[in-house]
Protein backbone atom coordinates (compact mmCIF):
# COMPACT_ATOMS: atom_id res chain seq x y z
CA UNK A 1 0.00 0.00 0.00
CA UNK A 2 1.54 3.11 -0.54
CA UNK A 3 0.01 6.51 0.16
CA UNK A 4 -0.70 9.18 -1.56
CA UNK A 5 1.33 12.28 -1.58
CA UNK A 6 -0.26 14.90 0.41
CA UNK A 7 -0.04 18.50 -1.33
CA UNK A 8 1.85 20.87 0.92
CA UNK A 9 -0.23 23.28 2.94
CA UNK A 10 0.63 26.66 3.37
CA UNK A 11 0.42 27.57 7.28
CA UNK A 12 -3.13 29.71 7.76
CA UNK A 13 -1.57 31.10 11.08
CA UNK A 14 1.26 32.93 9.85
CA UNK A 15 -0.22 35.60 7.97
CA UNK A 16 -2.24 36.41 11.92
CA UNK A 17 1.38 36.31 13.60
CA UNK A 18 3.02 38.55 11.52
CA UNK A 19 -0.12 40.91 11.78
CA UNK A 20 0.23 40.69 15.58
CA UNK A 21 3.75 41.18 15.47
CA UNK A 22 3.42 44.77 14.10
CA UNK A 23 -0.02 45.27 16.59
CA UNK A 24 2.25 44.20 19.23
CA UNK A 25 4.79 46.63 19.43
CA UNK A 26 2.41 49.35 19.76
CA UNK A 27 0.73 47.09 22.48
CA UNK A 28 4.44 47.00 24.16
CA UNK A 29 4.94 50.15 24.53
CA UNK A 30 2.34 51.01 26.63
CA UNK A 31 2.65 48.01 28.74
CA UNK A 32 6.56 48.93 29.22
CA UNK A 33 5.13 52.45 30.21
CA UNK A 34 2.39 51.09 32.67
CA UNK A 35 5.30 48.22 34.01
CA UNK A 36 7.91 51.00 34.72
CA UNK A 37 5.26 53.17 36.11
CA UNK A 38 4.77 50.16 38.66
CA UNK A 39 8.45 50.00 39.29
CA UNK A 40 8.72 53.84 40.06
CA UNK A 41 5.37 53.36 42.41
CA UNK A 42 6.96 50.31 44.34
CA UNK A 43 10.26 51.94 44.64
CA UNK A 44 8.47 55.50 46.14
CA UNK A 45 6.50 53.00 48.45
CA UNK A 46 9.80 51.44 49.84
CA UNK A 47 11.87 54.45 49.77
CA UNK A 48 9.16 57.41 50.74
CA UNK A 49 11.23 59.63 48.21
CA UNK A 50 8.61 61.05 45.82
CA UNK A 51 11.30 61.59 43.12
CA UNK A 52 11.84 57.66 42.86
CA UNK A 53 8.86 57.31 40.72
CA UNK A 54 10.58 59.26 38.00
CA UNK A 55 13.03 56.65 38.23
CA UNK A 56 11.01 53.80 37.24
CA UNK A 57 9.06 55.94 34.56
CA UNK A 58 12.25 56.84 32.50
CA UNK A 59 13.14 53.07 32.69
CA UNK A 60 9.58 52.23 31.05
CA UNK A 61 9.55 54.60 28.45
CA UNK A 62 13.69 53.49 28.15
CA UNK A 63 12.34 49.98 27.78
CA UNK A 64 9.58 50.91 24.71
CA UNK A 65 12.38 53.51 22.99
CA UNK A 66 13.94 49.71 23.03
CA UNK A 67 10.95 47.74 21.76
CA UNK A 68 11.02 50.46 19.10
CA UNK A 69 14.59 50.15 17.58
CA UNK A 70 14.03 46.39 17.81
CA UNK A 71 11.27 46.52 15.70
CA UNK A 72 12.78 49.14 13.46
CA UNK A 73 15.90 47.01 13.54
CA UNK A 74 13.88 43.85 12.41
CA UNK A 75 11.78 45.68 9.74
CA UNK A 76 15.48 47.38 8.30
CA UNK A 77 16.97 44.16 7.30
CA UNK A 78 13.95 42.54 5.81
CA UNK A 79 13.58 45.67 3.45
CA UNK A 80 17.77 45.19 3.00
CA UNK A 81 17.09 41.30 2.10
CA UNK A 82 14.08 42.43 -0.14
CA UNK A 83 16.60 45.00 -1.87
CA UNK A 84 18.78 42.32 -3.18
CA UNK A 85 16.07 40.11 -4.76
CA UNK A 86 16.58 40.58 -8.14
CA UNK A 87 13.15 41.44 -9.50
CA UNK A 88 12.93 44.44 -7.01
CA UNK A 89 16.41 45.54 -8.75
CA UNK A 90 15.18 48.66 -10.39
CA UNK A 91 19.17 50.29 -10.24
CA UNK A 92 19.42 47.90 -13.64
CA UNK A 93 16.18 48.89 -15.41
CA UNK A 94 17.19 52.55 -15.01
CA UNK A 95 20.54 51.73 -16.59
CA UNK A 96 19.10 50.15 -19.56
CA UNK A 97 16.66 52.68 -19.95
CA UNK A 98 19.14 55.23 -20.95
CA UNK A 99 18.53 54.52 -24.48
CA UNK A 100 15.39 56.03 -24.00
CA UNK A 101 16.84 59.35 -23.17
CA UNK A 102 18.52 59.78 -26.65
CA UNK A 103 14.68 59.99 -28.23
CA UNK A 104 14.01 63.03 -26.57
CA UNK A 105 11.49 61.93 -23.56
CA UNK A 106 12.05 60.79 -20.65
CA UNK A 107 10.04 57.38 -18.36
CA UNK A 108 8.84 58.62 -14.98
Amino acid sequence: MMKEEEPEHKPRIKPIIEAADSLSLGISMVVAVVMGVGIGLLLKSWTEEAWTLWIGVFIGVGAAILNVYKAYSKQHKEMLKLAKEPRYAIKKQLLDDDDDEEAGYKNY
